[in-house]
C-alpha cells in the first residue's frame, strides 16, 4: 500500500455558485432540513451548514437509516439531541420516517405558527431549506415527502445544479438546494469516509487505496467481521486481506495475476451495497 495520503478534495464550480446562492436565499426560509447519512453522521455533515443555520429552526435526517448499524443510530440521535438538534431517521427510498415528517416540522416550527396565528395570518407556509452533501439522498426525500417526482434524483453525486422550490400540500415550500462540500477535506479518515458513501465521484478516486481504508476502519470498529464475511485473518495487513479476498474470489488477470484493481472496487461495492452487514463508520466524539 501507498505511504502517500488519499487526498480526496472536489470542489467544482457549481459548488461556489451553490454556496452563494444558499447564502442568498437563507433569509428567505423559516427552517433548515439538513440531510445526512446515517452511516456515516458526523463525515456527511458540512460544518458550513452551522454558520449558515444560525437563528433558523433545525431539523436533521439520518437518511439511509436502514443501512447503518441500528444500534449507533440510536446514539447519534441522542448525540444530536444533547446538541439541542432535532433527529429523525429515515430512508427516503422506502418513505420509512417520512409519511409523519410534517408534524415533525410543524412541532418544531410552533412558535413561529403560533405567532402567525396571533397576527391573523392561517395559511403561511413553511419554508424549509434542503441541505446536505452530495448523495446523501436530498432530492428522493423531497419527492417522498411530497408524494410527487418533483425532484432530479440520481445514485451518484452532483445530480441538483441549481435550486428548485417544491411545494407541498400548500403547507410546505421547500427549497432544494445542490449538494455542497467544503473546499478542502483536511482530515483524511473523513476524505476517506466521504469516498466510501459515494459523495465524491469515484473517477477521481484510487479505488486500492480506498479498499485499503476500508479494510483498516473495519478492523477497527468491527472486529471479526473480515473473519466472519471472508475466512480471512483480519491481524494481516490490509495489503494482504485485499490479495485473499481476491485469490478467494478469483479475481485474477491473464497470467494468473491477481487483480487488485477489481478487487478493490468489489469490497468497496459491498460495503454500498450493505453486503457486509449493517454498518456506521463514524465514532461519536468522546
Amino acid at each position: 500500500m501507498s505511504d502517500n495520503k488519499t487526498n480526496i478534495n472536489w470542489y467544482p464550480g457549481h459548488m461556489t455558485k451553490a454556496v452563494r446562492m444558499m447564502e442568498e436565499n437563507i433569509k428567505l426560509v423559516d427552517m433548515v432540513i439538513e440531510i445526512i447519512d446515517a452511516r456515516a453522521p458526523l463525515s456527511s455533515r458540512n460544518p458550513d451548514i452551522d454558520k449558515l443555520a444560525l437563528n433558523k429552526y433545525r431539523l436533521v435526517l439520518m437518511n439511509k437509516s436502514d443501512m447503518a448499524d441500528k444500534t449507533d443510530n440510536e446514539k447519534w440521535i441522542k448525540y444530536f439531541e444533547d446538541k439541542n438538534i432535532h433527529c429523525v431517521l429515515t430512508n427516503s427510498r422506502s418513505a420509512t420516517g417520512v409519511k409523519n415528517l410534517d408534524k415533525t416540522i410543524k412541532e418544531i416550527c410552533r412558535e413561529k405558527i403560533e405567532r402567525d396565528r396571533k397576527r391573523g395570518i392561517l395559511k403561511r407556509t413553511i419554508k424549509c431549506m434542503i441541505v446536505g452533501i452530495p448523495n446523501v439522498g436530498k432530492s428522493t426525500f423531497i419527492n417522498s415527502l411530497s408524494g410527487k417526482a418533483k425532484a432530479v434524483t440520481g445514485n451518484k453525486p452532483g445530480v441538483t445544479k441549481g435550486k428548485q422550490w417544491i411545494n407541498v400540500k400548500n403547507e410546505f415550500e421547500l427549497l432544494d438546494t445542490p449538494g455542497i462540500l467544503w473546499p478542502k477535506i483536511d482530515d483524511e479518515r473523513t476524505g476517506v469516509i466521504l469516498a466510501l458513501i459515494g459523495s465524491v465521484k469515484d473517477d477521481i478516486l484510487p479505488f486500492e487505496e480506498l479498499a485499503y481504508h476500508l479494510i483498516k476502519l473495519l478492523k477497527d470498529k468491527y472486529p471479526g467481521l473480515i473473519n466472519d464475511k471472508f475466512e480471512i485473518d483480519e491481524n494481516l495487513e490490509a495489503v494482504d486481506i485485499l490479495r485473499e479476498y481476491c485469490s478467494k474470489r478469483n479475481l485474477v488477470k491473464t497470467g494468473s495475476e491477481i487483480d487488485i484493481q477489481r478487487g478493490a472496487k468489489m469490497i468497496t461495492d459491498e460495503f454500498r451495497n450493505n453486503k457486509l452487514g449493517y454498518l456506521t463508520l463514524d465514532t461519536i466524539p468522546e
